[in-house]
């Protein structure tokens, strides 16, 4: 999902430090970086598939539930950024062992709440630990694979996430089906604590692994077309969240199929975000905005027919399908244009990155939460999805388009060095 921002940032620290020769530990380094994506994927993603289950159990409504949903994101966009600022001077690896503890602390709550308010708190918590992680994950990357490389690197690293869309969320929803939606949490942990035992050994102690000064990075947030930038990911990227968090319901309540569906249903999404994601970095490679621009009007439609006619299970599974994709196809152009505009601040920038489409997913569960409760039915989030992206959208085109064009990825790469 967040590869061409971090391609640029792999870049630029290689440039600050640069990488030792390539070693048989490489891929072993890349692994368990992976490994890590993997885990944070699961359990974000999971959370989605099990929001009817926490509900029950918890003894609240779906809609007041997703606050544990929102909780999450809110712990990315508030505590990445702020978490990457603090650990500015502290070793990567070391950055890596503590976030991974903090993570298997926040699930290992999430598996121990007993009310909603619990719940919310620990998925806060854990969510402030998956912007820093990548962003230190991409350091590591940098180093491990040497100059040239990082992109490739980092992208063999994110496709832990994109693993974990596919077959980790489905997985653990069907095991939240059959034992529990604690078990979910519990199972992210012990992933997450092999991702860091396999970091403890494979990560080796380096000082080109060190950390650095942020200050001239916290000065690219002066910026009016970073904060813009960020608003359009926020609010396009928000019908991912608002389709994708209340699959469960989809499949129950609007198609009335048996709840074996709902892991079909979200692999299937899976699939979608691979491919969108997949295409969607070769348009931002090749074409300055087709990328967003396609993406936001193509998946206005596929949410249009989920709301109209996504009763149906043949209807509501291929649209599914081209939400992910056309949404997830914006999301490399989306990222490319914000580390452009900030091209002396990738460390920050790719916190930032990530805390704006978080921020996507707070937008479309809560957008998606406040239809429900106004009685329009489980399809209606497609409609707060569709408004959602469509104001993006209209945000892109009287800005973007209207001012400077941002410098080209070399000359950003040029700066940064």
């Amino acid at each position: 999902m967040h590869e061409q921002a971090y391609t640029a940032q792999c870049r630029a620290e290689e440039k600050r430090h640069p990488a030792q020769a390539p070693n048989q530990r490489d891929a072993l380094i890349l692994f368990a970086l992976a490994l890590g994506t993997f885990a944070i994927g699961s359990g974000e993603f999971g959370s989605n598939g099990i929001v009817q289950l926490f509900a029950a159990d918890l003894g609240v409504s779906v809609p007041t539930a997703t606050n544990a949903i929102t909780a999450y994101a809110l712990g990315v966009v508030i505590g990445s950024p702020a978490l990457t600022i603090a650990a500015a001077r502290l070793n990567r690896r070391s950055l890596l062992l503590a976030l991974v503890m903090l993570f298997i602390v926040g699930n290992l709550l999430s598996a121990a709440a007993s009310d909603l308010g619990v719940l919310i708190l620990a998925r806060f918590i854990t969510g402030t630990v998956q912007g820093a992680f990548f962003g230190a994950g991409a350091v590591v990357a940098a180093y491990a694979y040497g100059p040239g490389k990082s992109g490739k690197a980092f992208a063999t690293v994110m496709a832990g996430l994109t693993v974990a869309t596919i077959f980790g969320s489905p997985l653990g929803t069907f095991i939240g089906q059959q034992v529990g939606w604690q078990a979910l949490y519990l199972v992210v942990s012990v992933v997450g604590l092999l991702a860091g035992i396999a970091i403890w050994v494979f990560v080796p102690r380096t000082s080109a692994l060190a950390g650095g000064s942020v200050r001239q990075e916290l000065g690219a947030l002066r910026r009016p077309m970073v904060w813009v930038t960020m608003a359009i990911a926020a609010l396009g990227i928000s019908s991912i969240f608002a389709v994708y968090t209340f699959i469960g319901p989809y499949i129950t309540d609007a198609v009335a199929a048996d709840e074996s569906w709902i892991p079909v249903a979200l692999a299937v999404f899976g699939v979608g975000m691979a491919l969108g994601n997949w295409i969607g970095g070769r348009l931002a490679d090749q074409y300055e905005y087709r990328g967003l621009i396609l993406g936001y009007a193509v998946v206005l439609v596929f949410l249009a027919v989920i709301a109209v006619g996504g009763e149906n299970l043949a209807v509501l599974l291929p649209c599914l399908l081209g939400v992910g994709a056309s949404t997830m196809m914006a999301i490399p152009t989306i990222q490319v244009l914000l580390t452009r505009y900030a091209p002396e601040a990738p460390t920050l920038m790719g916190a930032v990155n990530l805390a704006s489409l978080n921020l996507a997913n707070a937008l479309g569960a809560v957008g998606g939460a406040l239809v429900l409760d106004a009685g329009w039915g489980a399809l209606s989030t497609a409609w707060a999805g569709l408004a959602l992206t469509a104001s993006g959208l209209l945000l892109f085109a009287v800005t973007v388009p209207r001012v400077s064009p941002p410098q080209p990825l070399a000359a950003t790469l040029s700066a940064v060095a």
